[in-house]
């Protein structure tokens, strides 16, 4: 990494971009240049996501690097550009939206790449600024590499940066910039707006561009008799649905369900918010934007569903055949249930291989919902002791987070059935492996970002330490997998979150 001797503000970071998305076109971008923020900080980084690019673990004690990626200087073979997409928002359609405040960097040799989210204005930005707050790029840093830790599908990051330059949201606020890395950033919505524009020439150069890129087996399949956008209808349908299954299991909120939220490789993506449950209410709504409720916990996959019926009608021009369509979207109702029951077994420790789970199986893991959503029992704690309650061969632990004991001893005793519990069936060692202890807690984040605003960024860094591995036990930590205070009820995030 060294600043360039020709151009004192342009930094060669060395890695190889090969940038493929720009060689699509004018159609899909528009080229644009970041907005430099002075005086920038250092707010968080993740050494992991350095690694992974490529990166020096030493690049975030350069002040280079830290003007680089805050906007202030061009990095040496970056193309940046802000990409043109629509969408459905909250149900209903919104017309053209495109990279409002976020500029993709470029694509490097491994494949990854780089967004600078929050780095000024785009043709895009309709009446916004451009800009990202401290408190949502701090939020969405640490829950993309949170859901890493996780193993679940996501958008990752590599840091965020600070800057004292005021931004105005309900109140006034500090502008940061957070770097975001994926394999790609495309949306429902990029083929949303091609589609309906009519324009199907861009949306066949698109979907060529994702399937030669992304889903190259699309090419083959038998399935569809060759048609290649079919079989990608299914295959975004699939990972979809594996990847709701995951969040459902985890007890995770996307919060804004979107289109233009969704990604087109079964990613996480766009961290607003969001909240991991605390007590579990399957009905919980945890965007103060949704007032109707559109995007509430239990209803995740129903929406998830409806999103890849608009994508499957974006895609339609190309596929041909309606029926072939719905064929495709019919890989979502098969991988979703699979997917969250065998996530589920997991969960429980129930380690047979049937497929599809037994009635047993089901009902075991639906009463227990129930038992849990009577008392809004909190689902990660319940989870993390019910794992050690299997280990220990003793239900007391789990046992004294009910109201109604008797209740739990009755599912307890046909939980048991599965296998003995003393002798350590269900799986002990598989349970603590898939029950977290650490989640990115609401108030968690809260307590990081609050010390964030006076320049004490150390409950980021603690925080990154247990997200990363948060099937670990951290005794350090302890706090973190405690219960949530009583303020934390008072939190409220939204759209601007």
């Amino acid at each position: 990494m060294n600043m360039t001797t020709e151009h004192p503000n342009v930094l060669d970071l060395g890695l190889h971009w090969r940038n493929s998305f720009c060689k699509l076109g004018n159609d899909f971008y528009t080229r644009v240049s970041p907005q430099p923020l002075p005086d920038p900080y250092w707010v968080g980084y993740s050494r992991a996501m350095a690694r992974e690019l490529g990166l020096d673990e030493s690049c975030f004690a350069s002040g280079e690097m830290l003007e680089t990626l805050t906007g202030n200087r061009h990095i040496v073979g970056t193309e940046p550009l802000a990409s043109v997409y629509s969408g459905h928002q909250f149900g209903i359609w919104a017309g053209q939206l495109g990279d409002g405040r976020a500029i993709l960097l470029g694509e490097t040799a491994n494949g990854l790449e780089l967004q600078l989210k929050g780095a000024g204005l785009t043709p895009y930005s309709r009446m916004a600024d451009g800009r990202a707050v401290l408190r949502s790029s701090i939020r969405e840093f640490l829950c993309s590499e949170a859901m890493h830790g996780l193993g679940i599908p996501s958008t990752r990051a590599l840091c965020v940066t600070g800057s004292d330059t005021e931004v105005y949201r309900e109140s006034i606020e500090t502008a940061a910039v957070l770097t975001r890395v994926a394999p790609s950033f495309l949306r429902f919505g990029h083929f949303e707006h091609f589609s309906h524009r009519g324009q199907l020439a861009q949306l066949r150069t698109l979907a060529d561009y994702v399937i030669a890129r992304h889903y190259p087996q699309c090419r083959d399949s038998d399935r569809y008799a060759g048609n290649a956008y079919a079989a990608l209808l299914e295959a975004v349908s699939a990972r979809t649905a594996a990847m709701v299954a995951q969040w459902q299991a985890v007890g995770f909120c996307h919060g804004v369900m979107n289109t233009d939220n969704m990604s087109i490789l079964g990613l996480t993506i766009d961290y607003g918010p969001f909240q991991f449950l605390d007590g579990f209410e399957p009905g919980h709504i945890c965007n103060h934007s949704d007032s109707q409720g559109r995007y509430a916990f239990n209803r995740q996959p129903q929406i998830a569903y409806w999103n890849l019926f608009c994508l499957a009608q974006a895609l339609l021009p190309l596929i041909e055949e309606q029926e072939l369509a719905l064929e495709a979207l019919e890989s979502f109702k098969a991988v979703f249930p699979a997917q969250f029951a065998q996530r589920m077994r997991a969960k429980l420790g129930l380690t047979t291989t049937e497929a599809p789970a037994s009635k047993d199986d089901l009902a075991l893991i639906e009463d227990l919902l129930q038992l849990l959503a009577k008392e809004r029992i909190d689902y990660s704690i319940f989870w993390r002791r019910l794992s050690h309650s299997v280990a220990d061969g003793d239900s007391e632990l789990t046992r004294a987070l009910f109201m109604n004991q008797a209740a739990f001893d009755a599912w307890w005793l046909r939980y048991a059935k599965e296998g003995s519990v003393v002798s350590g069936h269900p799986d002990a060692d598989l349970m603590l492996g898939t029950n977290p202890k650490f989640v990115l807690r609401n108030h968690l984040a809260e307590t990081a970002i609050q010390q964030a605003k006076i320049k004490d960024f150390s409950g980021i860094e603690a925080l990154l330490t247990v997200l990363e591995a948060p099937f670990e036990e951290h005794p350090e930590f302890e706090d973190y997998a405690d219960f949530p205070p009583d303020w934390a009820q008072r939190i409220e995030i939204s759209c601007s979150s």
